[in-house]
C-alpha cells in the first residue's frame, strides 16, 4: 500500500484503514513512522494514557489535511505501526502492582511492611526498562532506514528508549520540553522510569546538550535546584513568570524568539499535553490550571523551524482517554509531522552520514 498522487484525494472522505490520518501508506513506503508506546504504569494521579495512542488514531482521520506550513505535508507518507497489545496487557498488570505501591507510600508506610513490595518495585523497575529496550530497538530500525521517528505515549516515561537511539546519531542535540511538570525528579515513588523522571533520566545521556522547559507551573523546590544549578544545560521558562511578561506587553513572537535561542541546531520536541490550558485536554494525567494556549505552541515550534534548526524528532504524551483530548491530540501531531517534514532532507542527510 502505498501513495499514489495521482488516484488519492487529500480532500476527500477519512479512510478508516487503521493508518493514522487515513492516508494510504506501510511501513516500506513511509518516510516518518509513527510508533505507539501504550504504558502508563507509573502516573501518580489520573489513569487513562495508555489508550491516548488509540484515541489519537481514531480522531485523526476526521482531520483535514491541509495544513498551512506545509501543504503537501501529506506526502512525505506517514505511517502509523499497530499498536502493540501485548505492551497494554502488560502495562494494565503492572499498573494495578504499581497502585499498591503509590497508596503504600501515600500512607506513609515502608515498602517493607508486611506485605513487603520491595520485589514488585524492582518488577516494575525492570518491565519499564524492558519497554525501554523495545522502543529503541523499533527507533534504531526506522532511522537506520532514513526514516523519521514520532512517538506518542502513554505516559510522559515513555521516549526514554528513543533519546537514547537519537543518541547514537548524533554528537548532540536539545529538547524542547513543553510541559507543566519540570519531570527532574529521581526515581520518583521508587519508580527509576516515572512519568514524573523523564528528563532527570534524559539528562544522563551526555549527547542531550540542552533541555529548555515551556510551561513549568507545577514544580518541586528539589526540581528548581537542579535548574539554577545545572550551569545552563537546563534553561526554565515558568508559566507563571511568562504570563506576566504579556501582561507586561511583550509579545509571544518575541519570547518564542528568546526561548529559542538557547537551542542547538538539532531539536527534539518532547510534547506533555499538560502543559496545555487543561481545557484543551482536561483528561490528561495530571492537569494543571494555567499553561500555553495550542497555538501559542505551534508559533513556538514555527519560530524554530524559521530559525533553521531540525526537528529530528517527536514525542506526544499523556493524552487522556477521551474523544476531544484524542482530538487535539491528533492536531498536534499532524503540525509536528508537517513541520517535522520541512526539514526532513537535512535531518535524513544528517543521518545517513552517521550511520
Amino acid at each position: 500500500m502505498t501513495i499514489q498522487k495521482s488516484d488519492y484525494n487529500p480532500s476527500g472522505v477519512g479512510q478508516l484503514n487503521g493508518n493514522i490520518f487515513g492516508l494510504p501508506c506501510d511501513y516500506e513506503s513511509a518516510n516518518l513512522i509513527v510508533i505507539a508506546v501504550p504504558w502508563e504504569v507509573t502516573v501518580s494521579y489520573g489513569a487513562g494514557t495508555a489508550n491516548g495512542p488509540q484515541r489519537i488514531l481514531h480522531a485523526s482521520v476526521q482531520l483535514d489535511l491541509f495544513d498551512f506550513d506545509n501543504p503537501d505535508g501529506w506526502k512525505q507518507g506517514i505511517f502509523m505501526m499497530k499498536i502493540p497489545q501485548d505492551i497494554l496487557e502488560k502495562n494494565a498488570h503492572y499498573r494495578t502492582l504499581a497502585a499498591k505501591i503509590i497508596t503504600r507510600l501515600e500512607q506513609g508506610q515502608p515498602l517493607t511492611t508486611v506485605p513487603d513490595l520491595t520485589s514488585v518495585l524492582s518488577d516494575i523497575n525492570q518491565a519499564g526498562q524492558q519497554v525501554n529496550e523495545w522502543l529503541f530497538t523499533q527507533c534504531q530500525t526506522a532511522i537506520q532506514q532514513g526514516k523519521l521517528v514520532a512517538v506518542i505515549g502513554g505516559d510522559h516515561s515513555v521516549p526514554l528508549g528513543y533519546f537514547q537511539a537519537l543518541a547514537s546519531h548524533y554528537p548532540n542535540y536539545g529538547i524542547l520540553h513543553i510541559d507543566a511538570h519540570a519531570d527532574l525528579r529521581h526515581a520518583y515513588e521508587g519508580f527509576e522510569f516515572s512519568h514524573a523522571s523523564i528528563m532527570f533520566n534524559a539528562l544522563k545521556i551526555p549527547q542531550i546538550c540542552k533541555l529548555v522547559q515551556v510551561g513549568l507551573r507545577d514544580i518541586s523546590h528539589d526540581e528548581v535546584a537542579m535548574i539554577d544549578q545545572s550551569r545552563d544545560r537546563i534553561v526554565g521558562y515558568y508559566d507563571p513568570i511568562i504570563k506576566q511578561k504579556l501582561y507586561a506587553g511583550n509579545t509571544w513572537i518575541d519570547l518564542c524568539r528568546e526561548i529559542i535561542t538557547h537551542l542547538p541546531e538539532y531539536v527534539y520536541i518532547s510534547f506533555d499535553v499538560d502543559g496545555l490550558d487543561p481545557k484543551l485536554c482536561p483528561n490528561t494525567g495530571t492537569p494543571v490550571p494555567g499553561g500555553l494556549e495550542l497555538e501559542q505552541t505551534f508559533t513556538l515550534f514555527r519560530e524554530l523551524v524559521k530559525s533553521g534548526r531540525k526537528i529530528i524528532g517527536f514525542d506526544v504524551c499523556e493524552v487522556g482517554d477521551a474523544e476531544w483530548d484524542g482530538n487535539v491530540g491528533a492536531r498536534i501531531v499532524y503540525k509536528l509531522v508537517n513541520l517535522m517534514g520541512l526539514t526532513k532532507n537535512e535531518v535524513a542527510h544528517n543521518i545517513g552520514s552517521r550511520s
